[in-house]
């Protein structure tokens, strides 16, 4: 295995048994578990620092703000950007709508269009349907091969002059699909359009450069990188940040205030207002400090080991479909399938009982599960402490669940 079997030791929770089984957790697209690292990092931040961030002058505020502060770098660092350049926001979903109030209503006009691929997560979706229903503009959308590839050559023929933003999905949570972000940029930028990346799921998975990308927009999320739920993050080119209205408004946002007007604080403060959830971005810095010492190359290749292991597996299984790419090479550490004569839901509970949790349902991208003809799928999904043994654990499960379902 490209990541030594012994940072499974680091999550607590994988010791747990269920149903007096071994725990084989195969839900990582979902939310990830927690090293022990992280979790002792809030507990220490709850215990000795908790105080208001950037407000006090005594001892464990200015702790606190200096925690704060310094998981921001981390999370710059870790996609290779500025610290001004990273609003905390509870989540990607939140860091996406961030763009999608301020940015887009700034900038969006009538007629104009706003491109998505069919394969985007309803939280990089529902927001530009709303934009464009508002501003009376065209959501215009790139279509997925049945094997799971964007089509290129149709989103070239989509993109005009009146095209303001591709927001695109860095990796897909039902395909593991992982778009060609570069040569996205690029073609969009040539129409003066920017680019939003929902990288909830890449940057779990694999190494991300924002700059090198060429993109404008990342969204991350916490609990898709070992980190906390509650916490997340945006980055953008900072001369974009600057011309951007706050997204709310309230405490430490601002720089003065009088009854009738304000003025506002610094990036990245702008668009930080009210109390922040210290704790959770304390969290979060502890995640990519994990993530940094196991180096996200070594993330990728351990992932592309088991990735193919388990297509393998499922591949030499008797009535199971894969959907998306089948090659292990052209997706990060996510397989949707289905059972035939098992409903998702079903093949979930069945596996429950032996200890394997996986997903079913259609993974917040119903318009992806309508084109592929289902309802709904199954799908597991791989981590740092995700090892042969779990793929090996489902594998057994399923062919018992089979079994059972006659």
């Amino acid at each position: 295995m490209a990541l030594r079997l012994s940072v499974r030791n680091d999550f607590p929770i994988l010791k747990r048994r269920i149903h007096g089984k071994p725990f084989a957790y195969l839900d990582s697209a979902a939310t990830s578990q927690r090293p022990r690292q992280v979790i002792d990092v809030m507990s220490e931040f709850q215990e000795r620092h908790n105080a208001n961030t950037h407000r006090g002058i005594y001892v464990i505020s200015e702790e606190a703000t200096a925690l704060y502060e310094g998981a921001r770098q981390k999370v710059a660092g870790f996609i290779h950007a500025h610290a001004d350049e990273i609003v905390f926001t509870r989540n990607a979903t939140e860091a996406i709508n961030l763009v999608a109030y301020a940015w887009g209503r700034a900038n969006v006009k009538p007629g104009d269009n706003i491109i998505v691929t069919e394969m985007e997560h309803h939280s990089n979706l529902v927001p530009w349907q709303l934009l464009c229903k508002e501003k009376k503009a065209e959501l215009r959308v790139v279509p997925v091969s049945m094997d799971g590839a964007v089509d290129m050559r149709k989103f070239r023929t989509l993109l005009t002059n009146r095209t303001k933003l591709v927001a695109v999905s860095g990796m897909s949570n039902v395909f593991g699909t992982m778009p060609d972000l570069a040569a996205v940029a690029r073609l969009t930028h040539r129409k003066g359009a920017l680019v939003l990346v929902d990288a909830a799921q890449l940057a779990a998975h694999a190494p991300v450069d924002a700059k090198m990308l060429g993109v404008d927009f990342l969204a991350l999320s916490a609990h898709k990188m070992l980190g906390p739920m509650g916490i997340g993050a945006l980055w953008a080119q900072r001369e974009i940040l600057e011309a951007m209205p706050p997204f709310m408004a309230g405490g430490d946002m601002i720089r003065e205030v009088s009854l009738q007007a304000a003025t506002w604080n610094d990036l990245p403060w702008k668009f930080e207002a009210g109390t922040p959830n210290a704790v959770g971005a304390v969290g979060f810095g502890a995640a990519v400090d994990y993530l940094t010492k196991l180096g996200m190359g070594a993330v990728r290749r351990h992932e592309l080991e088991l990735t193919a292991y388990a297509l393998k597996k499922l591949k030499r299984m008797k009535g199971i479909t894969i959907y998306g790419p089948k090659n292990a090479r052209l997706k990060g550490g996510v397989i949707a399938f289905n059972v035939e004569g098992v409903h998702p839901h079903d093949l979930a509970t069945l596996l429950d009982r032996e200890g394997v949790a996986i997903r079913s349902g259609h993974h917040c991208a119903q318009p992806l599960m309508q084109k592929f003809g289902v309802m709904a799928t199954a799908r597991m999904s791989f981590s740092v402490y995700t090892t042969k043994k779990d793929i090996d654990q489902v594998i057994a499960a399923i062919t018992t669940a089979k079994k059972v379902m006659g």
